[in-house]
């Protein structure tokens, strides 16, 4: 695949400025005291893991308004690109991909491939360890350096940059290294220290104590000879020990290292504000309200910069003032309660939804004709007078009003059955 364009080499007149970012995810630096491996932590892993699956779930719509109406992906290359961006992944994936590397670094980037009349056909991340802007000519490149030692250099506006914590850079979100540097390191030594106590408090069991004078090599022999004859499977003993005025065997009783219980779950809890998660999201334990909450606060902004800024890369300027523009949904209901659920049908009934819409929320197969929007009666009757007396005038009132009497008599009659069906039904109950 040429995925990657040669660039002409920089003459010598032109004047470049640098400013490099170097990603988190580097490996042999001394970046992070545990060697920058961010992603191997297990409490890290966790609470990417929620955001990254629910934005992997979002859809790319291709969205054009124009006279004739609201078109839902009138371009058919728009919409592969988003559904299928390369032959390796698909839009889950590429989605999930992306947003890993925007959570540990907040920094992502995605290449943009074009064809001979400069149509994007595929989208590439960006798996660098280090990024380097160069202004040439007072036009900004981007300088990326991959694992191998490799470097490529981009146009910036060939690539889509998503960030967060965007603060001092006038480019790139500032590196999460120097707020997670202390709690990862924190983290580490509990861990290590729990590993290395249980290994050190199985080191010893017994204890032999001489009460005369002996060189090393007797303390050995007479050690071995103990392990051999009373501590060994083969043993014919059966586990009973004897010994002399000379010898005393103690026994050391093995105790557990149990860390601080409350400091652990408190560096937990920071690292989880630090990635605006909870224990109920990571476990998979909350409620609708607990969803909802998080999704308004993770999900959707971040659903919201990959619209804007795939529209903005994918289509020119000339096509964005057409009101052609990309958006990424999520069908936000699928966490929704089963009466939440229930409750959207009167959205059905006032055509607010389709059919299939809600059958969608309760993970139902659409069916024929549910597609159109469906309205109740009485809704629909009021819209019918209300269609009449905007095109009553002082010729053809009379003929209106009659038209509108018998719409309301009809309304009520239909009404009067339903309830009497329904007062039938309790009295036969």
């Amino acid at each position: 695949m040429k995925l990657f364009r040669k660039r002409e080499p920089t003459k010598k007149d032109e004047k470049v400025e640098k400013n490099i970012m170097q990603m988190v995810t580097t490996y042999g630096e001394s970046f992070y005291s545990w060697n920058g491996k961010l992603y191997e932590s297990d409490i890290v892993r966790s609470c990417l893991r929620p955001k990254v699956k629910a934005v992997g779930k979002l859809v790319g719509k291709h969205i054009r308004s124009d006279v004739s109406g609201l078109t839902i992906n009138p371009d058919a290359n728009i919409r592969f690109l988003l559904s299928e961006p390369n032959p390796l992944m698909t839009g889950q994936q590429f989605q999930e991909k992306v947003t890993t590397q925007l959570c540990l670094n907040n920094n992502a980037f995605i290449l943009i491939v074009r064809d001979e009349n400069n149509k994007p056909i595929q989208l590439y991340p960006i798996p660098c360890v280090m990024c380097e802007t160069e202004y040439i000519n007072n036009e900004l490149w981007l300088k990326f350096t991959y694992r191998n030692g490799k470097s490529q250099k981009f146009l910036y506006h060939e690539v889509i940059h998503l960030r967060q914590d965007f603060n001092e850079n006038d480019v790139f979100g500032e590196s999460p290294a120097k707020a997670l540097s202390q709690m990862m390191e924190v983290v580490g030594t509990i861990d290590q220290g729990i590993i290395k106590a249980i290994k050190n408090s199985g080191i010893i069991r017994w204890l032999l104590k001489f009460t005369q004078s002996m060189r090393p090599e007797d303390i050995k022999k007479n050690v071995k000879e103990f392990v051999d004859n009373y501590l060994s499977i083969e043993s014919d003993t059966w586990g009973a020990a004897g010994t002399d005025a000379k010898t005393e065997a103690i026994r050391i009783e093995p105790k557990d290292y149990v860390p601080n219980a409350l400091q652990t779950k408190e560096t937990i809890n920071r690292i989880y504000s630090f990635f605006n998660t909870n224990e109920k999201i990571v476990q998979s334990k909350w409620t609708e309200d607990d969803w909802n909450a998080y999704y308004e606060a993770e999900i959707e902004p971040l659903a919201i910069q990959l619209g804007e800024t795939y529209s903005v890369r994918l289509f020119s300027r000339r096509e964005r003032g057409c009101n052609n523009r990309i958006i990424f949904e999520a069908s936000n209901l699928q966490c929704a309660s089963l009466t939440t659920k229930l409750g959207f049908v009167q959205m059905v009934d006032r055509g607010a939804m389709t059919p299939n819409e809600w059958r969608e929320t309760m993970n139902m197969a659409p069916i024929e004709g549910g597609d159109q929007p469906i309205r109740r009666l009485d809704t629909q009757v009021v819209d019918m007078i209300g269609g009449i007396l905007n095109k009553m005038n002082s010729e053809n009132y009379m003929v209106m009003a009659s038209i509108a009497i018998k719409l309301l008599d009809t309304m009520r009659k239909e009404k009067d059955e339903t309830q009497n069906q329904y007062q039938g039904c309790n009295d036969s109950q």
